[in-house]
């Protein structure tokens, strides 16, 4: 009874994963047969799957049925988990039963507990644009698997170019590995530059327009974050993550802390990093710093209670920006 429950917000990534389970499971020749797709907006859905679930394939290889944006692991009723408890230990060995969500699964219901008991669970979650570590790393294990030489420097620059959009990344990797052809030498920097398309105004870019008190360059990039379909909510949770960073860097730093210690006290993987950090919140004080919190918590509240976005976000980030004047 393989049953497997994929769950976060890199859409890419589990279609990526959905895709390999399909060709993997399903032979090709009876693919109309054997592989359902039900939306969550279907009536009845989930007992539609389940149904199809236990269902023998037809023909050669194994039936995977996929239930798309279920909400049983958010929500789920008496009936409904009494029929999840009946059909899961009766889905035969040759059937696979997928369910897809974007929100993590609440713990709390015993659907979710049953799930955890029979499904193979796996995350797809978006690395949070802070953590510039873990998207370079994630760079590099993408031009590893698609066999792209880079350059450390041009690892970094698309990274920063790409951010947490994998779809992007990867389709900017196939393009280098088109143009590189069968030149061993690894892409350098300059190539990179000329051929990554870099319009993606990262959340970081904001930050850094904040600390320098930069209004107007702040507002043109919350602009065009919006303009690009990027949530105001995430767009915060970027900021919050990135100013708290620096204020341990700098609180640690003037009680004059080693840069492994400050690495582990403001969760920074890589050590060496916190030079660039101290770097960054050289010309700031302290006070400057904690002064941010409060206003970005207030923000995002603000936006939680329904605010309209960009008056909001307007109205914050230059009270922001006053704070490093």
């Amino acid at each position: 009874m393989p049953i497997y429950v994929y769950w976060g917000e890199d859409d890419f990534e589990m279609q990526t994963a959905i895709f390999r389970l399909r060709d993997r499971i399903v032979d090709a020749q009876w693919l109309s047969f054997n592989y359902t797709v039900i939306p969550a907006t279907q009536p009845e859905a989930v007992i539609q799957g389940l149904t199809q679930a236990i269902t023998p394939p037809f023909g050669a290889g194994s039936r995977l049925t996929w239930l798309v944006d279920t909400t049983i692991l958010q929500q789920c009723s008496a009936d409904l988990l009494a029929e999840l408890q009946r059909t899961l230990p009766a889905i035969p060995e040759n059937s696979v039963l997928l369910l897809t969500c974007r929100n993590k699964p609440d713990k709390r219901l015993k659907s979710t507990q049953l799930l955890q008991k029979f499904a193979q669970i796996q995350e797809f979650s978006l690395i949070p644009p802070w953590k510039t570590e873990q998207l370079i790393d994630k760079v590099q294990q993408a031009a590893q698997e698609l066999n792209v030489k880079l350059t450390s420097e041009s690892v970094q620059m698309l990274a920063e170019a790409v951010g947490n959009n994998t779809r992007q990344m990867y389709n900017e990797l196939e393009k280098l590995r088109t143009f590189a052809g069968f030149d061993s030498k690894p892409i350098d920097k300059t190539t990179v530059a000329t051929l990554v398309s870099n319009n993606t105004h990262n959340s970081l870019h904001l930050a850094a327009a904040i600390k320098d008190g930069d209004s107007p360059k702040a507002l043109e990039l919350m602009t065009q974050l919006i303009a690009q379909n990027e949530p105001a909510l995430r767009i915060v949770a970027t900021l919050i993550g990135q100013f708290r960073t620096w204020l341990w860097v700098k609180l640690m730093s003037e009680a004059k802390q080693d840069p492994t210690t400050i690495a582990q006290a403001a969760e920074i993987a890589n050590p060496k990093r916190v030079y660039f950090l101290q770097q960054e919140v050289k010309g700031v004080c302290v006070t400057q710093l904690v002064s941010t919190l409060p206003v970005l918590l207030e923000l995002e509240v603000n936006l939680k209670q329904g605010f309209e976005e960009n008056s909001i976000l307007q109205t914050k980030i230059v009270e922001l920006c006053q704070l490093f004047r």
